[in-house]
């Protein structure tokens, strides 16, 4: 089930903070830089550390699901909405805090959203604690550019960069237009849609590329059901299909994506896609 859970546009990042995390080697301090979704990245990181799951983060288990919604208590956001920077004062409340064991969860996570609003003179509070806080302590620095963060700082920590939206590889127009119908749940839509890719005699490779690029589509759009965010079609996803049909969805793109692997025909492939999304198409959308 953790395919069910990424960055939108990151999904190579993702990827690396999976196997991190499956290692038990994200570390205790993260600084999390670029252009792209760094709120989204934090929160996949916090998830990554609090997941009792499979897979971390799986997306499904309590932790991870609190962590999504914002309502995970041992996940602190550190804000200073009285001071233009973030002060003094409420990073020694963070020291402190950062001494207390969680609440519920297997670590403390302070989240800095925006490291710009550090000054050097913070940023020193911070210092012991990061070099040698207790086990249980985690922090996630978010920095469009990493040396808003002092040396000292950034030499405790391990970097992780999202890509620059120039670099990231735009999705396959085909995926955006099954996405696109996947939204408006017409089942003959999505059959034609499908057909046309059978009759148009698809190669494998086109297919494979197709149905990844819809799969991480269909995941942002998971991501969003639980609040992250995302483009506009993920945004889009999350409101008219919904949660269950989007895993379902997820399931189905990734099956299909493995089966690109084997022997099976690529005309045969795209026919069982067609009966398989048109089928949970017509399938009554739970209610809320």
């Amino acid at each position: 089930m953790g395919e069910q859970l990424t960055i939108p546009g990151e999904p190579l990042l993702a990827q690396r903070l999976r196997e991190a995390a499956g290692r038990d080697a994200l570390g205790h301090a993260l600084i999390l830089s670029g252009q792209g979704d760094l709120p989204a990245a934090a929160r996949f990181a916090a998830a990554a550390m609090e997941c009792i799951g499979e897979g971390r983060p799986c997306g499904m288990c309590l932790p991870c699901r609190k962590v999504m919604r914002g309502v995970h208590p041992d996940i602190v956001t550190v804000t200073d909405p009285d001071h233009k920077n973030i002060s003094v004062d409420v990073l020694r409340d963070v020291v402190a805090d950062a001494y207390t064991l969680p609440n519920e969860g297997r670590r403390k996570v302070y989240v800095f959203p925006d490291c710009a609003l550090l000054e050097a003179k913070a940023q020193n509070v911070l210092l012991k604690v990061v070099e040698d806080g207790p086990p249980h302590a985690a922090f996630l620095f978010c920095a469009a550019n990493s040396a808003a963060l002092l040396p000292t700082i950034r030499s405790r920590a391990v970097e992780w960069k999202l890509s620059p939206p120039e670099e990231r590889a735009g999705a396959d127009d085909g995926a955006r237009t099954l996405c696109e119908l996947l939204c408006r749940g017409q089942a003959a839509e999505l059959a034609a849609f499908c057909a046309a890719l059978e009759a148009g005699k698809t190669e494998r490779e086109a297919l494979r590329s197709l149905l990844s690029d819809a799969r991480d589509l269909v995941a942002a759009g998971l991501a969003a059901c639980y609040g992250a965010g995302g483009d506009p079609l993920a945004q889009r996803l999350a409101r008219e299909v919904g949660r269950r049909r989007l895993s379902a969805a997820a399931d189905t793109l990734q099956s299909f994506l493995r089966q690109c692997g084997t022997n099976v025909g690529v005309g045969h492939l795209a026919g069982a896609l067609a009966v398989e999304l048109a089928g949970q198409a017509r399938a009554p959308r739970p209610r809320k």
